[in-house]
């Protein structure tokens, strides 16, 4: 009977050591499973509350500066669905980042005629992180806005070029936007919302400088951001 009964604690043990170390890597994995969702939750976080401001600043002064409702209107939607086509293309790479000519070419793609060939872009192969694909695609929406009213594309003869180049010596990165072969244009008396939130907003968030000049041929913005506020964070 002792023999029996030292065999049956035995198994009761293993059984239990093995329930404890079932539980532990349980607790673990439960543990680990709390700290990503935290993560996850505190950069969702994150995302909305820049998503969020950026809306903001986008409906107030759209409506600050529009002439009626019905041009606020149009300029709150144009604008929010050009914030809806950059996170639609970030979210095809999970939120990581997007190759600059593919979010280049989503930023004009509304605003291209077909067949008609009015943009040339000469684009860097490089990669641009989420943090700085909205701003970017954001001033590209201003501009292509602007051409469309009053410049080079609101003529089918009108055409716009964007020449992107990487100095990698000064580790800086540079968009030049020119519009040839539209209507004569000239410098505004007041800059519009717009042009405003091209050089003081959306620059700002990826720590530049914007230059935005208009010439007779059209206008013409230079863009000078440091590479590392573009690229994707390399943990």
């Amino acid at each position: 009977m002792g023999r029996e009964k030292e065999i049956r604690l035995e198994a009761e043990n293993v059984n239990l050591r093995h329930l404890l170390a079932r539980a532990g890597i349980d607790a673990a994995e439960h543990k680990i499973v709390e700290q990503l969702q935290r993560i996850l939750l505190e950069e969702l976080h994150h995302r909305v509350k820049n998503t969020l401001a950026t809306v903001q600043a986008i409906t107030s002064q759209s409506l600050r500066t529009a002439q009626s409702m019905e041009h606020a209107r149009e300029a709150i939607s144009n604008r929010l669905l050009a914030l809806g086509r950059v996170h639609d293309l970030l979210l095809r790479t999970s939120w990581s980042s997007a190759k600059l000519a593919e979010m280049l070419d989503t930023a004009i793609a509304p605003f291209k005629t077909p067949g008609a060939r009015q943009f040339l872009i000469q684009s860097t192969d490089i990669d641009v992180g989420s943090g700085a694909a909205l701003p970017l695609a954001m001033i590209l929406n201003e501009l292509c806005t602007n051409a469309v009213k009053y410049g080079a594309l609101s003529s089918p003869k009108g055409r716009v070029s964007i020449i992107t180049k990487v100095d990698e010596s000064a580790r800086r990165f540079r968009l030049t936007w020119a519009e040839t072969r539209g209507p004569a244009v000239q410098e505004p008396t007041r800059r519009s919302f717009g042009m405003r939130l091209i050089e003081q907003s959306f620059v700002s968030q990826l720590q530049g400088t914007a230059k935005v000049k208009f010439v007779p041929t059209g206008a013409v913005c230079e863009l000078d951001v440091p590479l590392a506020a573009l690229q994707p964070n390399v943990d």
